[in-house]
Order: C-alpha cells, then structure tokens, then sequence
C-alpha cells in the first residue's frame, strides 16, 4: 500500500468531532485524488503533513518545539518522506526526531485533529495531520536543527506561549487521554 493510499484510509477513517473538521477531511481527500504528489514537499499546490504533540501525561504537560522558520511555540512534525509507511509513522518519525525522545506510543484511534494552515511560497498550504504521542517516564528532550527551543510546558501555560491550532490539539489530546 502506497503512503497515499494510507493517507485515504487514514481520512476517511477519521472521526470528525467539531464542526470544521468533517468539511477539513473532505478538503484533504479531494487534494489527494487531485494531486498524485498531494503526500510530498513538491506539491506545489500544498501537501499533507504529518505531526504529534508530545505528551507526559503523569506530570500533565507537553513538549513544544520552538520552531527555527517559522519563531512559533509548535507541536513536533514535518513533511513525509519516501521510508515513511504510514502516516502514522511519519508522525512518529518526526517526533522522536524532533524532540530526541526514543520510545515514543502514538495514542490509539488514529489523528486528533487536521489542521490546514498556510506556508511562505513556493508550496502554499500544509494540510496538517496531527496525532499525540505519549512520552515514556522520565524522558529527557534533545533539542534538533530544526528547533531554536525545546521545552515542557503545562497544559495550562499553552495559550500563553502558542497559537490556537497548538491549543486546540493540547484540548482534543487531554479528551482523548
């Protein structure tokens, strides 16, 4: 099974909960049947992203990553690559090799939310596949290239530091916690 085709299972599998995802989900199929290339960077039209919010759930916190583009507070996550199976695993990939955890466990039951966003040109929009990952006990972060910061923040000290999409995944992961 190629990565796309996963990405359809993935989607049309997916639960969406709040208003806006289900319309969201239908925008992520389209593309796909649209765009061959719709899973990898060189879609020009934009292409799906694969992302997990790290969690510690025994101390009640996340890992952001301040990210080195783009200055924001954000959950780890990129863009797939050929290795990658699933989307599930490129979300895993990204995550351990952004915050330098090893032993990371998506959560079950697939993505939490999707979130499209705009990116600088030449591609424009990242259509945003986000998972949660929790963290094993007593994980110490490594800081990537990728990252001018990596830090544990409590849930509640998230809306100070992140934009609404990163506090919409910290909520939907805690439900589904």
């Amino acid at each position: 099974m190629s990565l796309n085709d996963d990405a359809v299972l993935v989607l049309k599998g997916y639960e969406a909960i709040e208003d806006g995802q289900s319309a969201l989900r239908q925008t992520y199929l389209e593309h796909l049947a649209s765009h061959p290339d719709g899973m990898w960077k060189s879609c020009g039209a934009g292409h799906l992203t694969a992302s997990a919010l790290v969690v510690d759930a025994q101390r009640g916190r996340v890992l952001l990553t301040l990210h080195k583009k783009l200055g924001l507070w954000l959950q780890m996550g990129g863009h797939c690559e050929p290795q990658d199976a699933t989307l599930a695993a490129a979300a895993l990939r990204e995550a351990t090799e952004e915050s330098g955890i090893r032993g990371l466990s998506l959560l079950p039951g697939g993505p939490i939310v999707l979130d499209r966003h705009p990116i600088p040109a030449p591609c424009h929009w990242h259509l945003d596949v986000q998972y949660a990952a929790l963290a094993p006990a007593g994980s110490a972060p490594a800081i990537s290239d990728e990252s001018l910061d990596l830090r544990w923040f409590a849930y509640d000290e998230v809306a100070a530091v992140a934009d609404a999409s990163v506090v919409r995944l910290v909520e939907r992961t805690r439900a589904a916690l």
